[in-house]
């Protein structure tokens, strides 16, 4: 896959020890796709409009997949995605739900707001390994994504 090919993830998540994590199963399942984190719901808004400590981002290509915690500091994944879905500049990207939740009710919410998927975060790095996999072999190599912006 070339350079200019590859799929760019933005994942959103509060914990560093999950961020860690997930940088390492990326490693771990030999994907070499560009990953940026943001901690919260305020920093991926900030991330995707080239706002705050992002706007020297402005003419970088915007993610073609985001990968979002739900409970965050600030402003929750639930309102950030609320926001997202809002804007038509950002509404054509896909957002996977990746959250220790199993509430039938954050599923129901979350869907309805627009997610393209929901995983609950595994609990073992072999699984998360298994998952990432599995998201790369659906998002990246089966999916088609919206042409880059």
């Amino acid at each position: 896959m070339s350079e200019s090919s590859k799929v760019k993830i933005l994942i959103a998540d509060d914990d560093a020890d999950d961020r860690m994590l997930i940088a390492d199963a990326f490693e771990e399942a030999r994907l070499d796709n560009p990953i940026d984190f943001v901690v919260d719901g305020l920093d991926l808004l900030d991330y995707l409009k080239r706002q705050g400590k992002y706007e020297g981002m402005e003419g970088e290509l915007l993610p073609s997949l985001i990968l979002l915690d739900l409970n965050m500091p600030r402003m929750n994944g639930r309102a950030a995605l609320e926001e997202i879905r809002k804007d038509p500049n950002l509404t054509a990207i896909p957002i996977i739900v990746l959250t220790t939740s199993k509430s039938e009710e954050d599923i129901l919410q979350t869907y309805n707001l627009g997610i393209n998927s929901f995983i609950t975060k595994p609990v073992t790095f072999d699984r998360l390994v298994h998952v990432v996999q599995i998201l790369n072999k659906y998002w990246i190599e089966i999916v088609s994504l919206p042409e880059k912006r």
